[in-house]
């Protein structure tokens, strides 16, 4: 029966309360056990007297008390869940250790919040404030929107009655010449008009009459014939003239937006490979935005494709054709609204995948003369006091070798293509490719380098001893240096397709260097090409001689630096 019921209007109980271990009939329970309160929480079972005490049991292991407090996954477990089970690891704590410990927390918590009852009702406060704020706005710029709108629909409706009134009066002009016309020629015919004026003055007998009125009959009839002979409408009936363009209007109401410019590409961030990194930034004064979408397209293809959503000021475009013009363009969208898109830029991808690498310190590289960043992707080479030295020597004929550095990882097939900055200031920077099966022997044998004779672009010809030296060195090599690209000579072993390279005049074979250079091998081909990064146009092609693997080179005499590009030490592919 309820515990809570008095006789004799004492109910049965249709449930019990374990926590306040009593029966409740219906309404007993709900007086007791409000809604909101603390003892809605309450554990309750179906009628009955037996008040065991309250056991938590694991859920792994039905039949074991939780004794313990995991501090990892912050629950009761038992002990054969710290045993073997899936807490086996775990930093555990005795029950009564983790219910003293939460306890506090709990209270302290608790204690904290109603100290700060008043700070809770003050920020109450100021949301309800903001709560009408936000209406009083909302509404206000609801109110803006449809005033902007409807001086638009005014503006159309002017124009729409003005440029209607003025093809109803061509129409009406054009109907009245025609219409005249019409009449004039239909008093040409038989028993109407001209014609039976002039059938009537034939009747005429006598002759001074017939003579004063068929002189001026003659020269109307002269008129009504020579316009027969040179007919030609009063009016044309084409309203061409009148045809209204509108798609730049309507391209301007679709773009139509609540503020703010487009964004703009940037043109010194974004690149291009196999994946596009395009980044782009907002005006100061822009409005915050929700996302922005980029859309690209291939030049022959004309379609737009667009990326997902993007939260941030970057994106990239993955799956890019090679040797391909593409556009690229940006918008961006707040309150579900676009704004207008971004100017077109153009980029014009590789001829060949990215190579991921980063510079070597282990072939051939000098510590004392060259410096490698942490990341490795910048190399820097000092002209210190060794180059001091041998500069004392150069009247008895010394000459001053290069420092070589190789990338750290080769390629033993397929295409490949790298970019790279060489800073302007730069004395000599040589930029290409090396063979490994030639490498050991070089650094292992060195070379009488004493001689400008093995500089290819020192403009010294030994005939068949530098063809000679070409094929044993391991390097192919391009010049760059003091803000020029130096084209080299040709030689019976090299196919060069560069033009200017052939010539024997050295000033025919300097380019201006490009702010970025790249370079891109055909292994299968045994080819090597050297472009203007930024433009994609080749500079310089080679045959080069692939018998083992192939690494990127550099050279650098001087002062100079080379830096990777991040797209291709972010090393996104693997070969």
């Amino acid at each position: 029966m309820c515990n809570i019921c008095k006789p004799p209007q004492q109910q049965e109980a249709t449930k019990s309360c374990m926590d306040c271990k009593a029966s409740y009939c219906n309404e007993c329970f709900k007086l007791h056990h409000p809604w909101g309160t603390p003892k809605a929480q309450h554990e309750y079972v179906g009628p009955t007297t037996n008040f065991r005490p309250k056991v938590l049991m694991c859920p792994e292991h039905e039949m074991e008390k939780v004794n313990m407090y995991c501090e990892v996954c912050r629950r009761p477990v038992c002990h054969l869940c710290k045993l073997g089970g899936s807490h086996a690891n775990h930093k555990v704590t005795s029950m009564s250790s983790a219910y003293k410990i939460l306890k506090e927390k709990l209270a302290k918590s608790i204690h904290y919040l109603i100290s700060k009852e008043d700070q809770v009702r003050t920020q109450i406060t100021e949301l309800e404030v903001l709560i009408n704020q936000t209406e009083e706005n909302g509404q206000l710029a609801e109110r803006r929107a449809n005033e902007h709108f409807e001086r638009l629909f005014e503006t159309l409706q002017e124009r729409k009655s003005e440029m209607l009134r003025s093809i109803e009066q061509s129409r009406s002009r054009r109907l009245n010449q025609l219409k005249g016309q019409v009449e004039e020629y239909q008093g040409m015919l038989e028993n109407s008009g001209l014609v039976g004026y002039a059938q009537e003055v034939l009747k005429e007998t006598d002759q001074s009459c017939f003579v004063q009125t068929a002189k001026q009959l003659h020269v109307r009839i002269q008129k009504a014939t020579e316009s027969l002979r040179t007919f030609h409408p009063a009016a044309t009936p084409c309203f061409d003239e009148f045809v209204l363009e509108t798609s730049k209007e309507e391209t301007l109401l679709k773009e139509m937006c609540f503020g703010g410019d487009p964004p703009l590409i940037d043109l010194s961030h974004s690149r291009v490979y196999n994946e596009a990194s395009i980044c782009w930034r907002l005006s100061d004064d822009h409005l915050p935005t929700d996302h922005h979408v980029v859309e690209y397209r291939r030049w022959d293809s004309g379609v737009w494709r667009a990326t997902d959503r993007v939260y941030g000021p970057s994106a990239v475009v993955c799956d890019l054709e090679p040797d391909s013009l593409y556009s690229f363009r940006v918008r961006s969208c707040r309150n579900s609204m676009f704004s207008p898109y971004s100017p077109e830029v153009t980029f014009h991808s590789p001829p060949a995948p990215a190579f991921g690498f980063l510079f070597s310190d282990k072939c051939g590289f000098s510590t004392e003369r060259l410096i490698l960043n942490k990341r490795r992707d910048t190399v820097e080479s000092v002209a210190g006091m060794g180059f001091l030295l041998a500069a004392e020597r150069v009247q008895t004929g010394s000459y001053i070798g290069l420092d070589y550095i190789i990338g750290d990882t080769g390629i033993s097939q397929g295409r490949h293509y790298w970019a790279f900055k060489v800073e302007p200031y730069s004395y000599m920077v040589k930029v290409g490719v090396a063979s490994d099966s030639k490498l050991l022997e070089w650094f292992h044998n060195p070379r009488d380098t004493s001689s400008p004779r093995y500089d290819h672009d020192s403009g010294h010809d030994s005939g068949s001893e530098d063809t000679c030296y070409e094929l044993s060195q391991p390097f192919t090599l391009l010049t760059l240096g003091m803000g020029k690209l130096f084209i080299p000579k040709t030689s019976s072993s090299s196919s060069v397709s560069t033009a200017n390279a052939s010539s024997g005049d050295p000033s025919n074979r300097m380019l201006p260097m490009p702010q970025r250079l790249g370079v891109c091998l055909d292994y299968d081909a045994c080819r090597v090409y050297f472009y203007d990064a930024d433009t994609m146009r080749c500079l310089y092609e080679r045959q080069v001689d692939c018998s083992g693997t192939m690494y990127p080179a550099f050279g650098l005499m001087g002062s100079g630096k080379v830096q990777l590009e991040e797209f291709i030490t972010a090393k996104r592919l693997t070969f």
